[in-house]
């Protein structure tokens, strides 16, 4: 378990903090307003003097660290740019953040104090939100493996400058952003590590942190008597078990006739099974469990900020491995529905997984499911490493997920999913097949399957692909080459929309 970075809230002028680094905002002008200008004053125009020989720009992610030499109570203030005033929103916030965490952990660590400005155009209370999550998320070290080598030294406490209002805000943007954290280690960590069984683990151990939060593990047996055949057609060449994990929270004042299901692939490693996939980069499929990893901190973050809806997350988690026992394709399977399946291509696993796991989150309460999968490349095509696709049978509750997609951070874009797509999922042999020969509308394609098992209400489907881990950094410092914990934060922000 991840420690949380400690946070405090003072007030006070900025020249007043002790700190290791003293942090503010300065935008691309460049102009040194509020803190900015006061900090400059106390340290007899030292700032301006940078602004004039063009060393301070304020660009986003420009650094720029002054030393004190005991003029202040901090030892160096760093003035952190936000790029364009007019352009200025949370991302940008998140970005200076980080940068600010990045030079500090590779310095001395210690304390960062950041000044928040009411003179910018973004609120002081989503500044302090922002901000804590860049530092939190732009501290991760993907290398803790690494037994040799310069380490990142640990930021232990971050301090905002700022009025009173921003201490529940920055309170929540701490605890989201740690267990997003915690689900890019579970992403970032080795197949051989991380098997089904020790997913499940994970998932009990979560449950045993957090009030009102309980958990049940489905093994093989289970799985089989459930008659999950989707599920178990893409376990049945691999030597790890599979797991169907169930985490329930259930707090007391939940709101009454809502219940959030959170559904999440979990594929611990994806081989492509008998369509097998190209040995370039197979090594990240590791991280084909992303969906399942987020829905499980998402859910933990929920119950510790004790958000007041139920939920029910269900992570079908398993290995698809190409074997003399492996599921074949033209192979038929019947699902949990009674749908039978034709397998036109066991590389197209993923919705065959959340096929019965819907359905069972469906018979099992839930009013509202969102499901979060690493399910096309097409989509990586489409819309790149930062936005998900967002596809759904319902108008207003994707809409709900946009918008709490775009307060979190972990952005998403709605794509079409109209009638016409279900010719695809057409076998000549089943009820549906799970692939198409035609090159075409691929994320469309596994949504469209995916609607047939999602049940009567509300049901999105965010396709991330692209966005759960990356080949390179994107540019923005809170994250960087593998896990994002994409949707940790997304699903926090939709269960407390849901709750209202």
């Amino acid at each position: 378990m991840r420690r949380l970075m400690e946070i405090t809230v003072i007030a006070g002028p900025p020249e007043s903090a002790t700190a290791d680094f003293l942090a503010f905002p300065v935008t691309a002008e460049p102009s040194l307003g509020g803190p900015g200008s006061t900090l400059d004053g106390a340290l007899d125009g030292r700032l301006g003097h940078l602004v004039q020989d063009g060393e301070l720009k304020g660009k986003t992610g420009d650094v720029t660290l002054v030393h004190t030499l005991g003029q202040l109570g901090a030892h160096r203030v760093v003035a952190a740019g936000v790029g364009k005033r007019e352009e200025l929103g949370a991302d940008s916030l998140r970005t200076a953040a980080a940068r600010v965490a990045a030079r500090a952990g590779g310095l001395r660590g210690g304390t960062v104090a950041w000044a928040l400005d009411d003179t910018l155009p973004v609120a002081v209370e989503e500044q302090a939100r922002a901000i804590v999550e860049g530092t939190i998320l732009g501290s991760y070290d993907a290398g803790r493996r690494k037994t040799r080598g310069e380490r990142l030294r640990a930021i232990e406490r971050l301090c905002l400058i700022g009025p009173a209002a921003v201490v529940q805000p920055a309170r929540r943007a701490g605890i989201g952003a740690t267990w997003a954290n915690r689900c890019r280690d579970l992403v970032d960590a080795p197949a051989n590590e991380l098997t089904p069984a020790e997913l499940a683990q994970r998932a009990v151990a979560i449950a045993g942190e957090v009030p009102h939060l309980s958990a049940e593990i489905l093994g093989p047996a289970e799985i089989a008597e459930a008659r999950m055949g989707a599920f178990l057609s893409v376990t049945r060449g691999s030597a790890a078990e599979p797991r169907l994990i169930v985490l329930r929270y259930d707090p007391p004042d939940a709101r009454e006739g809502v219940v959030l299901g959170l559904v999440g692939k979990a594929i611990t490693f994806d081989s492509g099974g008998i369509s097998l996939k190209p040995s370039g980069r197979m090594d990240e499929m590791k991280g084909d469990m992303a969906g399942g990893a987020a829905v499980l901190c998402g859910l933990g973050a929920i119950a510790e900020l004790a958000v007041p809806v139920s939920a029910l997350a269900v992570v079908p988690a398993c290995e698809n491995m190409p074997s003399g026992t492996a599921t074949r394709p033209g192979d038929i399977v019947t699902a949990l529905d009674g749908t039978t399946i034709e397998v036109t291509n066991t590389d197209a696993e993923g919705r065959m997984v959340l096929a019965d796991a819907l359905v069972w989150a469906r018979r099992n309460g839930a009013t509202h499911l969102v499901d979060l999968a690493t399910l096309t490349g097409a989509v990586v095509v489409a819309l790149g490493d930062f936005y998900a696709g967002l596809l759904g049978n319902d108008d207003a509750w994707i809409a709900e997920v946009r918008a709490a997609a775009e307060e979190s951070g972990d952005h998403a874009w709605p794509l079409p999913l109209h009638q016409t797509y279900r010719r695809y999922i057409r076998s000549p042999y089943a009820d549906r097949k799970n692939s198409s020969d035609l090159r075409q509308a691929g994320p469309i394609y596994a949504a469209s399957f995916l609607k047939e098992f999602a049940g009567d209400g509300p049901w999105a489907h965010l396709d991330i692909a692209g966005t759960a881990s990356l080949e390179r950094s994107r540019g923005d410092y809170y994250t960087g080459k593998g896990a994002t914990g994409y949707g940790v934060r997304l699903l926090l922000a939709l269960a407390e929309r849901a709750a209202a």
